[in-house]
């Protein structure tokens, strides 16, 4: 029996990526394993965006290079960092056989057969992606809520970004065949979808007349038999105020933006390429603040990148209490190959990089704190997830993507994927508290 063991590190997206991947080796007659011991072929679905992240993967890979030569395992690795690398992972891996980017998934049958072959290094590095968004093989790993890519790659140039090098330049997927996936998900019982890209609100359709992403969200948020639509993650520049409008008419689209700013300061936004100011990302927080509903915010920001003084660093904690975000991704910048900042100097020093992300962190808490307080004494609709054993508790998520912990208080058991109304009673810096509703 052929077996497969594989780990995934990094976004939404490589998890949805890594669905694929096991669609694929299923329908090749694989079956997947928990652990690598167990599996013949391992493989690691990577994630390349910051430093620590790709360390994770050559530390895993370490961790079996004595072993290899005995085993007769085959050794792959996946995504990002196998873009970014290519056969360099080789040299510092010997006993990696397969080095495969995201737009080659759907080689993968053929390049195994390679390798079954006698092939001793096998790569699939191509960004010609025709293929890039089919999903006929993909093993979805919840019976519930579901990922559809719409739009891959990114034509911007953040100036700390890998990500055009690793997924290639911006190309959207028909609407047709969106529409056409989400009502197959939605007749199969999936009652929430989220649309994937790395700039997803960058979506054009390429079929004639083009339609933009609030119009996709209009058409996807009325398909019979979905209860919420998610999106992620979007651009400022290309965050239109039709897709608040688009939200505002439809409840089945989810009350949450994730917003990434990055920094406060213009002159570090200039720095970092954004092709945004910070004045224009706040209008449309704006409009997000003047919508008919209550749209949870969230961000990513960046501190440490290169020439970020203390006062570009204030303005950023100025924001950020301006804004008031549910929830944020803070890193410290690490420097990444291929990308435009390895040319620009003024560092700044790592142990200042922490301690400004410790006082963002520790701002960003107390914002939490008062943000989830709000919520006590208010009825939320939840989808129950899964039983806590430890804590006694139903978990469940809201629209807003608010993580839900609930008592039943004698009322019946829910099944996962079952929604119920329930009463917020307590609350903490990263997640609710309540009791099911009567």
């Amino acid at each position: 029996m052929k077996t497969f063991y594989i780990e995934t590190f990094g976004c939404q997206m490589n998890v949805h990526d890594s669905e694929k991947v096991i669609g694929t080796l299923n329908q090749q007659g694989y079956s997947q394993v928990a652990t690598p011991e167990e599996a013949g072929l391992v493989l690691y679905n990577t994630c390349s965006i910051r430093d620590k992240a790709e360390q994770k993967v050559f530390h895993r890979l370490q961790q079996f290079q004595k072993e290899a030569g005995k085993s007769g395992k085959v050794y792959g690795v996946l995504g990002c960092v196998a873009q970014q690398e290519g056969e360099r992972i080789f040299e510092r891996a010997p006993h990696v056989s397969l080095v495969v980017g995201s737009a080659s998934y759907p080689k993968l049958p053929e390049l195994l057969v390679q390798i079954e072959s006698g092939g001793r290094r096998v790569t699939g590095l191509s960004l010609d992606t025709e293929e890039t968004f089919e999903t006929s093989f993909t093993r979805r790993d919840n019976p519930h809520r579901a990922y559809i890519t719409i739009i891959e790659g990114c034509d911007k140039a953040c100036a700390y970004c890998v990500v055009p090098r690793t997924r290639g330049p911006e190309r959207s997927r028909t609407a047709a065949s969106i529409l056409a996936e989400a009502r197959q998900l939605a007749a199969s019982g999936y009652t929430e979808i989220q649309l994937l890209g790395q700039n997803v609100n960058s979506y054009r359709d390429p079929s004639p007349g083009g339609a933009r992403f609030a119009q996709l969200l209009r058409e996807v948020g009325a398909v019979e038999g979905l209860r919420r639509v998610r999106f992620t993650t979007s651009h400022p520049r290309d965050f239109t105020r039709d897709i608040i409008e688009a939200m505002d008419g439809n409840p089945v689209l989810c009350n949450h933006v994730h917003l990434p700013v990055q920094s406060g300061s213009d002159r570090v936004l200039s720095n970092m390429q954004r092709l945004y100011t910070r004045g224009e990302y706040m209008r449309r927080i704006e409009w997000m603040k003047h919508s008919h509903r209550n749209i949870a915010i969230t961000t990513d920001i960046i501190v440490g990148f290169c020439g970020e003084t203390g006062e570009d660093f204030e303005e950023t904690i100025r924001l950020v209490e301006e804004v008031g975000y549910d929830s944020m991704f803070s890193f410290k910048y690490s420097q990444r190959p291929n990308t435009p900042a390895l040319s620009l100097t003024d560092h700044v020093p790592e142990e200042e990089k922490a301690r400004r992300l410790s006082i963002l962190q520790e701002k960003q808490r107390g914002i939490q704190m008062r943000r989830n307080a709000a919520y006590i004494g208010e009825r939320h609709e939840v989808m129950a997830e899964y039983f806590n054993q430890a804590t006694g508790q139903w978990v469940g998520r809201t629209a807003q993507n608010k993580t839900l912990n609930f008592l039943l208080g004698g009322r019946p058991a829910p099944t996962p994927g079952q929604y119920l109304d329930v009463l917020v009673t307590r609350s903490g810096p990263n997640s609710l508290a309540g009791e099911a509703c009567a």
